[in-house]
């Protein structure tokens, strides 16, 4: 009975330190991402020059852990002017390259660099150029276009599902409310094979 029982104890404790970890990163896995966050700083009073943004992303792992991601964003500002707010609006498509550089050894946390490309269109105030005060907006709807430098961190809870967290600075021409847009989000990706 001593044998069985000391051959079960050695046998637990090789299946608990030679424990296979999930396999991350692959050549070929797919994930769908889902993220929100704040634009243009963090804003206490959300009467005042509020800001947000949320968007959703495909990306496809390839050598190296690295990936190619293609999604879509809204961007959402308000514009503070006399007693009232303008709304912008800017929606967009990003296509783009991210880079891991940084990882730990049980691949569960995951640092990645990336420059996404931005193409969309930009939306002052519903499209209603004539302010109750009389006023007329100079800011006309327009095609945008620029790019994105992102630094994203991907924390597996689980082999399928990550929690994200990045901050990126978009650079987008064509816009007549501002070039440069700073975000920091979070979100969620799911993994599938």
């Amino acid at each position: 009975m001593k044998r069985f029982l000391f051959i079960g104890i050695l046998f637990a404790l090789c299946l608990h330190f030679n424990q296979a970890h999930a396999q991350r990163y692959l050549p070929g896995m797919k994930g769908l991402q889902v993220t929100a966050g704040m634009a243009d700083g963090v804003h206490r009073d959300s009467d005042t020059d509020f800001a947000y943004h949320i968007g959703a992303a495909y990306s496809v792992y390839t050598k190296n852990a690295n990936r190619w991601i293609i999604g879509g964003e809204y961007l959402h500002k308000k514009y503070d002017y006399k007693d009232m707010q303008i709304p912008v609006k800017q929606f967009t498509a990003e296509g783009g390259y991210y880079l891991k550089f940084l990882s730990d050894r049980r691949k569960t946390f995951f640092l990645s660099l990336g420059l996404p490309a931005l193409a969309g269109y930009e939306v002052s105030n519903k499209s209603e150029k004539l302010l109750p005060d009389g006023s007329t907006l100079q800011d006309k709807d327009c095609f945008i276009y620029g790019g994105a430098l992102t630094l994203e961190l991907e924390a597996y809870l689980t082999d399928r599902v990550a929690l994200l967290l990045n901050a990126r600075e978009r650079s987008l021409f064509g816009s007549d409310i501002g070039k440069f847009h700073t975000q920091v989000g979070i979100g969620v990706k799911f993994i599938n094979n």
